[in-house]
């Protein structure tokens, strides 16, 4: 690892942390520490939440995130109570109280934004705004899980039809999903097929399928990466998590087919070594077919 990153990787720290007042005894003068603040913010933001779903986005362990949470208990602040959905897992939301730090907070923390921007000049404003989205794009894409999921959650939907949106803009003709080789939730499921999920901080943030053709040869499908978190390596991640999965179930090959739009994806899959193929498929969107031995 180069020495000189490391050291840039510091100062930045400690350049961020003394500009937002991280140090100071009371996060943005009301009186409390970053943690707490940013735990009311996190809460508020999302109306309440599961401590699950609260400990995934803050990346806390159980026992600093029981404390901070009977700390706010303390202060009036939050209310616990079993999930309406789940017996097992708690929900926490704000109380009057809470819900008035929330407030104060949100306008305090615009007001510090604002205090930061406004000795720069409108190129460096953009400059530093669009370095900030990019730090914390490439900071949270090291942070994706990926995992099979059912097909039938709200999060898997949700990036189904995201996929769908964005091949109704770019293809020629729009789409179909029912024309376009359509899936139907028993071939995501196993044996028949697999759907892989990715998510960030809790997230979705993009999806693919592993579909089962015979005993020794799968197919890809419906490979989606939300927009925002592209170009950080995700897509690779993605198709690592479906050969994987394809090896672990016995399939030797796996194949797929793409639109002639998707110029981006020929180019994922020629780097991952797949090769293209005749037309094995009756998919009317699709304009290239490839496959790839899975070795091991």
């Amino acid at each position: 690892m180069d020495a000189r990153h490391i050291e840039q990787i510091r100062s930045f720290n400690r350049t961020v942390t003394r500009r937002i007042g991280a140090l100071d005894d009371g996060y943005l003068s009301r009186g409390r520490p970053l943690g707490e603040a940013r735990m009311i913010f996190e809460i508020g933001a999302r109306g309440g939440v599961d401590l699950r779903t609260l400990r995934q986005k803050l990346g806390l362990d159980s026992g600093y995130q029981s404390r901070l949470l009977r700390s706010l208990e303390a202060q009036g602040l939050v209310k616990l109570r079993k999930s309406a959905n789940d017996a097992r897992s708690r929900h926490v939301r704000l109380t009057k109280k809470g819900e008035g730090e929330f407030a104060a907070y949100d306008a305090l923390s615009d007001r510090l934004a604002v205090s930061i921007l406004t000795p720069l000049g409108n190129a460096r404003r953009e400059r530093l705004v669009a370095a900030m989205a990019e730090v914390e794009r490439l900071l949270r894409a090291d942070l994706v899980e990926l995992a099979v999921e059912a097909p039938d959650t709200s999060d898997a939907r949700w990036c189904l039809n995201q996929y769908y949106a964005e091949l109704a803009e770019r293809f020629e003709s729009g789409f179909d999903p029912a024309q376009g080789n359509e899936l139907a939730e028993a071939e995501m499921r196993s044996p028949a097929g697999y759907l892989i999920l990715a998510r960030v901080d809790g997230d979705p943030i993009g999806c693919g399928v592993l579909k089962r053709l015979t005993a020794d040869t799968g197919e890809i499908k419906r490979v989606w990466i939300a927009p925002q978190m592209r170009g950080c390596g995700l897509a690779d991640k993605l198709m690592d998590a479906l050969e994987v999965q394809a090896r672990s179930v016995g399939f030797r090959l796996v194949k797929l087919d793409t639109n002639r739009a998707l110029t981006e994806a020929h180019a994922l899959y020629r780097k991952r070594g797949y090769y293209a193929i005749a037309r094995y498929n009756a998919n009317p969107y699709a304009h290239h077919w490839f496959e790839k031995q899975l070795g091991g």
